[in-house]
């Protein structure tokens, strides 16, 4: 097993019920939860709280904790001598969250490209960590415990992912 890395997310939500997701402009161009890494000198909740202002711009309040989802091939080979290893473990702490207010209280940072999403209207293209996260939310569950799939290995644009109603069931295609 790789290093355990910490890490947090947010499901927010506005006063519409929209959810706010970004998309990176790297490689993958997946839509993700807004959220980052724990330092050292800090909670779960304080790292959510400070990582979606400074990504999103926006001020939350908390609501609970969806769930912990690990990431990480548990049964990843050893990698073969002279290439690096696996991708970390990572943890994330993911919160359910409540937007303050009607508009963000300060700038956006980062390369993340920001929209909200209707629950019944989210993109093809999610994190596996995402999909997962947001159908618990979305069903109302907390305290979740979950092993995330690994990421599968992709060299172009990200294929498109089931579509999650949002009670959590797989939509149907039309």
């Amino acid at each position: 097993m790789s290093a355990l890395r910490w890490a947090v997310a947010a499901v927010v939500v506005d006063q519409a019920g929209r959810v706010l997701l970004c998309r990176r402009s790297g490689a993958g161009r997946r839509w993700a939860l807004p959220g980052g890494r724990l330092r050292h000198d800090e909670s779960p909740p304080q790292a959510a709280l400070r990582e979606i202002r400074a990504e999103t711009g926006w001020e939350v309040d908390l609501v609970d904790l969806v769930g912990l989802y690990r990431l990480g091939a548990p049964d990843a080979p050893p990698p073969p001598a002279g290439r690096c290893g696996a991708p970390p473990d990572v943890l994330v702490h993911v919160f359910r969250a409540r937007v303050c207010g009607d508009r963000p209280a300060g700038t956006p940072g980062g390369d993340c490209h920001l929209d909200w999403h209707p629950p019944g209207a989210l993109p093809d293209a999610l994190t596996p960590t995402t999909r997962a996260a947001l159908a618990d939310a979305l069903a109302g569950r907390s305290g979740v415990v979950r092993e995330a799939p690994p990421e599968p290995e992709r060299s172009g644009p990200a294929a498109p992912g089931p579509r999650v109603e949002a009670d959590g069931s797989p939509a149907a295609r039309h």
